[in-house]
Formats: C-alpha cells, sequence, structure tokens
C-alpha cells in the first residue's frame, strides 16, 4: 500500500495522537541521578563547569536526594571527594569513608525505598588520579604510557575491599568503573566472601577513553596527575570490542552492564542490548553532555527541555534500560508537564 492510501502523516496530526502511538516513553524511573559528596564541604559548593550542580557534605545528602526522590526518581549513584589521598587510594575502602557514609544516611532516611548504587573506583582517592595501583619504572621503552603502568590484578584486589566496605554500609548496588580485567569477577567473590550474595554489580563494561568526562573531573578532583587513561579505558574506534567486554563482565557475574558515554555510543548502547536482550542495560549520560546543552541553552542557541528530553528519549530508544543523567531532576519535572513533541 502506497499514496495516497497510505499517509504517515495522519497520526502526526495531533499531539494527543502523537502521544498515544509514541514508542520510547520515558518515565522518572528510568533515570539514576548522580550525586557528589564531598567530605570536606560544610554547604553546598557549585561545579563551575556544571553550571547547577553541587558538591554536597555529607550531612545533606539527604537533602540533596529528596527533590529527586519527590518526583518520582528511585536510584541515585554516589560519588565520594575524600579529605584524604595517597597513592593508594585507602580511605576509598575506609569503613567511615565519605561515601559510606552517605550511604548509611541515605538508607536511614529512606531504606528500601530508594535504590542505592556505589562507584567503586580509585581515581578520586588517589594522589596521582589513575584508577588503581600505578607502579612507576614499568612498560619503560614503550613510548606512549611512559615509565608507569597501573598493575591491574593488585588493583581488583582493592576494588574488591571498596565494594564489601560499600555493601557492608547498605548499598543496594556496587558499580565499578576503573575498566580492570577481572573487576567484575574480584569483586562478586569478594562479596560473596563476606556474605553480601545479594547486593548487585551494574559494571562499567563499556567505558570509553572520552573527551567528555571533563566537566566530571572538575567536580570530583580526579583527572590524571600524569599520562591519561587510554591504556584501560576503550578506544573510541571500537564497537565491536564493546561485545568482547560485555561477554567477560556477563561471565563474571555482572547484574547489570553499562555504556559509557551514552550519547556519542547510541550505536553501542543498541548492540550492547541486541546481544544481551535480557540484561538490564545502563547508559551513562556524561558530564560533557549535560554541560554541553547546559553551555548552549545559556546563550540562547538551543531550547534546554526540547533538547534535554530528545537526548534522554535518543539513549533509551537505543535500547538503554537505565539513564544515568545529570538532568534526572529537570527531565522529571518536565515529564510532569506536557510532552515537549
Amino acid at each position: 500500500m502506497s499514496f495516497p492510501n497510505l499517509r504517515p502523516r495522519r497520526l502526526r496530526r495531533l499531539k494527543v495522537l502523537r502521544d498515544l502511538v509514541a514508542e520510547t516513553t520515558l518515565t522518572p524511573k528510568d533515570f539514576m541521578l548522580p550525586v557528589f559528596v564531598a567530605e570536606k564541604a560544610r554547604e553546598p559548593k557549585p561545579v563551575p563547569s556544571m553550571p547547577g550542580y553541587y558538591r554536597y557534605p555529607v550531612d545533606m545528602v539527604v537533602e540533596a536526594v529528596s527533590k529527586a526522590y519527590d518526583l518520582g526518581v528511585r536510584s541515585v549513584l554516589l560519588f565520594g571527594i575524600p579529605a584524604y589521598k595517597d597513592e593508594k587510594g585507602s580511605s576509598a575502602y575506609d569503613k567511615n569513608g565519605v561515601v559510606q557514609k552517605a550511604v548509611r544516611l541515605l538508607k536511614e532516611a529512606y531504606g528500601p525505598r530508594l535504590l542505592v548504587a556505589t562507584d567503586v573506583c580509585m581515581c578520586q582517592y588517589t594522589s596521582h588520579g589513575h584508577c588503581g595501583i600505578v607502579k612507576v619504572g614499568e612498560n619503560c621503552g614503550l613510548g606512549e604510557e611512559g615509565c608507569w603502568a597501573v598493575d591491574n590484578d593488585e588493583t581488583i584486589e582493592i576494588l574488591g575491599k571498596i565494594a564489601v566496605s560499600h555493601a557492608e554500609a547498605g548499598a543496594d548496588i556496587v558499580a565499578p568503573s576503573s575498566m580492570m580485567d577481572g573487576m567484575v569477577q574480584a569483586i562478586r567473590r569478594a562479596l560473596d566472601s563476606e556474605g553480601y550474595k545479594d547486593v548487585a554489580i551494574m559494571s562499567y563494561a563499556v567505558k570509553y577513553a572520552s573527551s567528555f568526562y571533563g566537566p566530571f573531573r572538575d567536580a570530583t578532583h580526579s583527572a590524571p596527575g600524569f599520562g591519561d587513561r587510554r591504556s584501560y579505558q576503550m578506544d573510541p574506534r571500537n564497537a565491536l570490542e564493546a561485545i568482547k567486554e560485555a561477554s567477560l563482565d556477563v561471565e563474571e557475574g555482572a547484574d547489570i552492564l553499562m555504556v559509557k558515554p551514552a550519547l556519542a555510543y547510541l550505536d553501542v548502547i543498541r548492540l550492547v542490548k541486541d546481544t544481551y536482550p535480557h540484561y538490564p542495560l545502563a547508559a551513562y549520560s556524561v558530564s560533557g553532555e549535560y554541560s554541553m546543552i547546559k553551555a548552549a541553552a545559556e546563550k540562547g542557541w538551543l531550547e534546554e527541555k526540547r533538547v534535554v528530553m530528545e537526548t534522554l528519549t535518543a539513549i533509551k530508544r537505543a535500547g538503554a534500560d537505565i539513564i544515568i543523567t545529570y538532568y534526572a531532576v529537570d527531565a522529571a519535572l518536565w515529564l510532569r508537564e506536557e510532552s515537549p513533541f
């Protein structure tokens, strides 16, 4: 059947009709809100490169998520900025560390009504800013890397300790983000051996060495002091490699997979979802995506609400079940209003 019998515009004529036949629908429960908690902060501190976003004191973490919760957002992802850093990131697994305290406060306030996930990495906690134990004097003569390397196997043992400390505090999900080989297996074994078999792992299975992370590193003071992370995060030129990374994490016991960043990797989100349709898939709409829209909106170049909702819809349409977004509060509020489409 073709024109004039078939007229696709019939189903676009009215807004209520477009809403009725829409293939992709967003709800606040699709969103996970990232929250920055700073151990030394005494009041909310704005992040210069992320307009409207803040680092919160530990004792204000409940207040920090309350608006999102009231708007229907039911999950958060915690990132800690510690008071103390060293070469081994030891404050990351301190039972009284910044994230551990924040988890306890959130679970005391919300109990099982709020899903609390925690980022399990070392970059915010190490004095050098890398995501693991750095061995100086290794890889000399290899050119690009210089005379240093992140020790994979020593790092994953520490990631297991961090995950256990978060689980002890009450975390529902731990989210390893360092892109170390075997990190999911090491964390699963550590959790199970300590009796935390029900704590889920949301693995940053497919995390690219992206230039979109700049504002986040500003927010968490986690930029590498030397070198970069291309020796452990994925090459942006590779898509099929994402399947290898995701398959390894599935074999090692990941409960949820993640692709990060989101917007520049919609093809990878679809590829991973098509390969593992029975696994929940998260996509992290990262700080650079947020800040670009904010900057363009402030200049009047884009209509913020429409662009945000279009972007988040694209991420879900690509296959994401969970969208980690700094726009969670605004998007949840806008969803209470008329659809922008």
